[in-house]
């Protein structure tokens, strides 16, 4: 596991941003926090990176936003009303020729695939966030392997 601090909406959305210059179709990526804590402006800079022209926003109670504009098809998921019991055939996305951002990913872990790349972010006050990634996967090591290495992100 590694950890980064960011110091601004800004940075946080460049670090996403980075990230995606990594992702593949199939990419499955989960993000925990506290409500506030970033989630939206970390899929905001998710979607950047692929090249996404649509606004991009919480999918809060429509569960599911597509968004197909970009070099890469990204499936943006908020879970937070969902629970594990419920089957509503989110995991049919996994499949997909996108890549996929869970918000609230832990109120579905018999869904999630074995393969994802797990994102915290952790707000420290109104402008500094932490990071922490931790792979699950081959897939998913290979990105954590690329993102802890790239020059670009600040460690």
């Amino acid at each position: 596991m590694h950890q980064w601090v960011t110091h601004s909406p800004e940075e946080t959305m460049a670090f996403s941003e980075c990230l995606a210059s990594y992702l593949k179709p199939g990419d499955v990526l989960t993000l925990s926090g506290d409500l506030g804590a970033g989630k939206t402006i970390f899929s905001k800079g998710i979607a950047k990176g692929l090249g996404i022209t649509e606004m991009v926003n919480s999918p809060t109670f429509t569960i599911v936003k597509e968004y197909h504009s970009g070099r890469i098809a990204l499936y943006h998921m908020d879970v937070y009303r969902i629970s594990d019991e419920e089957d509503i055939g989110l995991e049919d996305y996994f499949e997909q020729d996108g890549v996929t951002v869970i918000e609230w990913a832990e109120n579905i872990p018999s869904w999630l695939p074995k393969d994802v790349l797990s994102i915290a972010v952790k707000r420290v006050n109104e402008q500094e966030r932490i990071i922490t990634c931790a792979a699950g996967g081959t897939r998913s090591e290979r990105i954590y392997e690329e993102i802890s290495k790239d020059e670009r992100i600040s460690h």
